[in-house]
């Protein structure tokens, strides 16, 4: 599902949210939160929802997920000092990627003000190399996973 398409998904389309308080230095000079903030809103949500179930470690770690992929669609503004409501789910979980959806809700808005994708290639540390998505963050994504799209 494109970013855009996602542009009418209820919050109940997410299985897993993380609340984040928007702070002054997020604005820009046009009263709302600048862009690149998005971004960082995503890489929080889905980092958080791996180290909370235990199968990220960012300091020793032997396998890791590199991000290759991104993308995000604005709808509406949001502004400090909304709090954001970060809706993560998996729409692909390959053999060494995996592609998150992601939907950006303000205060206790039911449509998102914006939605996008981020994508992790698991790789082993020490060498940059490719591997499998270990079974144990397989097991954990399968969580929050959505059924594959037919059309």
């Amino acid at each position: 599902m494109s970013s855009t398409e996602m542009r009418g998904l209820p919050r109940s389309a997410f299985k897993h949210f993380l609340a984040i308080p928007t702070r002054w230095m997020d604005n820009d000079v046009y009263g709302h939160v600048n862009n690149v903030q998005y971004y960082s809103y995503f890489d929080t949500a889905v980092n958080e929802f791996l180290i909370g179930r235990g199968v990220l470690d960012i300091h020793a770690g032997d396998v890791v997920g590199f991000v290759v992929d991104s993308g995000c669609s604005y709808f509406s503004p949001v502004s400090f000092p909304d709090t954001v409501h970060v809706g993560i789910r998996v729409a692909k979980l390959g053999n060494s990627s995996v592609r998150y959806e992601i939907g950006i809700y303000r205060n206790e808005e039911q449509l998102p003000s914006a939605a996008g994708h981020f994508v992790h290639v698991y790789v082993e540390r020490a060498g940059n190399r490719s591997v499998p998505v270990p079974a144990s963050v397989r097991n954990v994504l399968e969580t929050i996973r959505v059924a594959a799209h037919t059309d």
